[in-house]
């Protein structure tokens, strides 16, 4: 399916700022209940196709960056190796140190696991050519996550990129009932704890596709790991990593580039980028905006995608707005809103002002 062929649909933008109705009229922030009033309403194709035409003529060397990774088959066998350790390690461990090392390593690592597996779906890992490699080698990444999802992610993955904000086709967009249902700073963090249940099972609802081979296939040497680690190990290694999961995709610092990838932070800008450390652990998701400029660019390379064109993500590219970033802090500050300060890294002589600015989710 190509990336580049998305017909003229509605499209939602996620809000940052005090939403705006879709005839155009401001909204107060204070007061009233989050609701799909708080996204922008616009009626033209998402922007990085353009932006993609319009760079490759003007860098066309960018096209020698659109190749596999070849490390990214040894990283994923690394940290699953890592996650086996683990899980011998906390077979008798308390159960309070098992939550604990769960939310502080393993939540690190299946994190990290879930992005490799995002890279995974763009055929990061053995190219176009080899597409039976790259599924599976997600299903393997996927063994340490404790319940099947890649190959469902990847059948849903491409229509956030061909129809981003899509109205019913972007199944990464909130739902009416959660815009309506989570209006207070005591559900709003709620929803950031439960964060894996809705992203996992929102496209069944707003988008559901049928089953196909390769998720059956998940499903079954998903089953086959789990079964193997019980009967090895017990109980808490499998509670270790699925609590590994919830609570590394919950409300964890990683967890922010849910929230920060694409919230209209700018007036006209849909997608973000964060240059920060934690891209080291996260396979470089946050160099979201380029990202979707080039999804076939694996993300060890998307650095040099950022440095070959310095000058073509204007606002976005300087403000790193992000809830995931060292020295940031998410915090439920006042009704209906949240505030979040956010760092900025400039790039070298320039100079960038660190604003705070309120979300409305």
């Amino acid at each position: 399916m190509r990336v580049d062929s998305a017909p003229r649909l509605p499209r939602q933008v996620q809000q940052s700022r005090a939403g705006r109705a879709p005839n155009g009229a401001s909204r107060p922030t204070m007061g009233n209940s989050a609701s799909r009033s708080d996204f922008e309403w616009v009626y033209t194709d998402q922007p990085h196709t353009q932006r993609r035409k319009e760079i490759l003529a003007k860098y066309p060397a960018i096209k020698a960056l659109m190749r596999p990774d070849p490390r990214l088959k040894w990283a994923v066998l690394a940290l699953v190796l890592m996650q086996l350790l683990a899980c011998w390690l906390v077979r008798r461990l308390a159960w309070r140190w098992l939550l604990f090392w769960a939310y502080a390593f393993g939540g690190c690592v299946n994190h990290s696991l879930t992005l490799a597996i995002h890279d995974i779906s763009h055929n990061a890992a053995f190219g176009t050519g080899c597409a039976a490699r790259n599924r599976w080698l997600a299903v393997f990444a996927n063994l340490p996550v404790g319940v099947p999802y890649a190959a469902s992610f990847k059948k849903y993955h491409v229509d956030h990129h061909r129809y981003l904000g899509g109205d019913g086709l972007d199944v990464d967009v909130p739902t009416r009932l959660e815009g309506w249902f989570f209006c207070t700073p005591a559900r709003k963090l709620l929803w950031l704890v439960l964060q894996p249940f809705f992203y996992s099972l929102r496209p069944l609802c707003v988008h559901p596709k049928a089953v196909t081979r390769m998720e059956v296939l998940n499903t079954l040497v998903q089953l086959a790991a789990d079964v193997a680690i019980f009967a090895l190990w017990g109980l808490k290694p499998m509670v270790y990593l699925l609590a590994s999961s919830l609570l590394g995709l919950g409300l964890h610092p990683i967890s922010g580039h849910f929230v920060a990838e694409h919230y209209m932070f700018l007036k006209g800008h849909e997608t973000y980028s964060y240059y920060g450390p934690l891209n080291w652990i996260t396979f470089n998701v946050g160099y979201h905006v380029e990202h979707h400029d080039f999804p076939s660019i694996p993300g060890c390379s998307l650095p040099l995608t950022a440095a070959l064109v310095p000058e073509e993500c204007p606002g976005q590219r300087h403000l790193a707005i992000a809830v995931w970033a060292s020295g940031l802090h998410l915090h439920v500050e006042l009704p209906w809103t949240f505030r979040m300060a956010l760092p900025v890294w400039a790039s070298p002589g320039e100079t960038w002002p660190c604003p705070t600015m309120t979300c409305v989710l």
